[in-house]
């Protein structure tokens, strides 16, 4: 086990340690105050102090872990092993910054509690973060920190001992509309119909035709190839369902469908299911827990999971509203117009909410890339895709961290702007997996 000894406790501090040791590194450790204590302490030990202790393995202490309040902080980087890294500590400190202060202010999402820019849906822009303004973004640096940490650690006391973590792949599958035809009612159709004509979309109005007749299949209808990747590959999926009320930028069709219960059903027989959270419930927690016991009852057990429609995500209101629903994962941690590791991360870890200063029990697991991101945000096209995969799952399973993909039903029908990507798709998998 290993000892830490410090000037003095707070939550700050006590998140930190957890997030770098426990849920990171995996390992044991204990924090102490009482120098004696420390220094008649015969095994691995460390002082997390402003300054060195004797012969003691020392990290420096940066002030951001026993601060009040939220203030900009001097996010100075420098060169770290062909990478950045913040915080750095004196030359008498056994590592070159604190890992600790660093990996907090990025994995807290700290910056994003300061004044800043918002985009079009009401989310921090990633132009603005620390992460992509010193190119950090494609890089899970905390993760990256902490295993350099390890090193430093291991090398100085042979004898401590971690678990050691897997790496892991999951494959999320967002369900906006499950039909995109299909089931929408008559007002619905005819409407469809109606801008169809307007629009000189004779190739829709055929299409829509024969699939109301049932004479082809509905284009968003791709979930027998979704669940054959499940069985062809071994693969771990989780599907996020949107049971908002219908609006601008919530499109499904009504939660009481019949159809729709029971592809929710199929798809929990295959796959972990979650609750996607409409547009319409960012603003309003009544919209929210509306929809939680609208997904509960089809799946006849308590609603776990979530991840915000459109991504929309801020702090600390939106978590703390899925707290308060009983929601002990979310998949929201990312970016819509940049891929990459938003808080640094590409481990599940607790959130931290920095205005009430606790750690929650409410897990995070961010996610790497998204369909849509190289799609519509970056302009990829599928023969070159694949190559922006391969290089975050690279990433993530240097660290022996968790690669977590976001798709959407409709992406993945081979038709139109998505030609080819269905392929991508099934390549991305098999690169995963193997």
């Amino acid at each position: 086990m290993l000892l830490i000894f410090v000037k003095k406790t707070t939550s700050r501090l006590n998140y930190a340690f957890n997030l770098v040791l426990r849920d990171v590194i995996q390992t044991k450790y204990s924090i102490t105050t009482d120098k004696e204590e420390f220094e008649s302490f015969k095994g691995a030990k460390i002082a997390y102090y402003p300054h060195s202790l004797d012969k003691e393995y020392f990290v420096q202490s940066h002030t951001l872990l026993f601060e009040n309040g939220i203030i900009e902080q001097e996010m100075i980087p420098f060169d770290w092993e062909g990478s950045k890294a913040f915080f750095s500590c004196s030359k008498r400190a056994n590592f070159t910054f604190d890992v600790f202060a660093a990996s907090f202010y990025f994995a807290a999402r700290y910056e994003e509690y300061l004044p800043h820019k918002r985009d079009e849906h009401n989310r921090f822009e990633a132009e603005q973060s620390v992460a992509t303004l010193h190119g950090l973004l494609q890089k899970p640096v905390v993760n990256q920190w902490c295993e350099a940490f390890w090193e430093s650690l291991s090398a100085e006391f042979p004898d401590l001992i971690r678990e050691k973590r897997k790496f892991e792949f999951i494959t999320t599958v967002d369900i906006d509309n499950a039909y995109l035809y299909g089931e929408k009612g008559f007002v619905r159709s005819i409407a469809g119909y109606l801008n169809d004509v307007i629009s000189f979309n004779f190739k829709s109005i055929k299409n829509r035709t024969l699939v109301l007749l049932g004479s082809a299949k509905d284009p968003y209808d791709t979930y027998d190839f979704q669940l054959s990747m499940i069985q062809k590959y071994k693969a771990k999926f989780i599907y996020f369902l949107l049971l908002g009320d219908y609006g601008t930028n919530d499109k499904n069709i009504p939660f009481s469908n019949k159809r729709l219960q029971a592809l929710i059903r199929h798809l929990a027989d295959y796959a972990e299911v979650g609750l996607h959270p409409s547009y319409g419930a960012r603003t309003s927690f009544l919209q929210l827990e509306k929809e939680v016991f609208r997904l509960s009852p089809i799946l006849k057990k308590e609603i776990t999971q979530s991840r915000q429609h459109f991504l929309q995500l801020q702090f600390p209101d939106t978590y703390r509203n899925l707290i308060d629903l009983d929601i002990l994962n979310d998949y929201t941690m990312g970016y819509a117009s940049h891929y990459g590791f938003r808080s640094g991360m590409c481990t599940p870890y607790y959130f931290y909410d920095l205005d009430l200063e606790i750690e929650t029990s409410l897990m995070i697991h961010p996610f790497a890339v998204m369909d849509s991101t190289l799609q519509f945000y970056m302009g990829v096209k599928p023969e070159k895709a694949l190559g922006h995969f391969k290089m975050m799952v690279d990433e993530v399973r240097k660290v022996n961290g968790t690669f977590i993909s976001i798709w959407h039903n409709d992406s993945l029908n081979d038709k139109g702007i998505w030609k080819g990507w269905s392929n991508v798709f099934e390549k991305l998998i098999a690169y995963g997996t193997k």
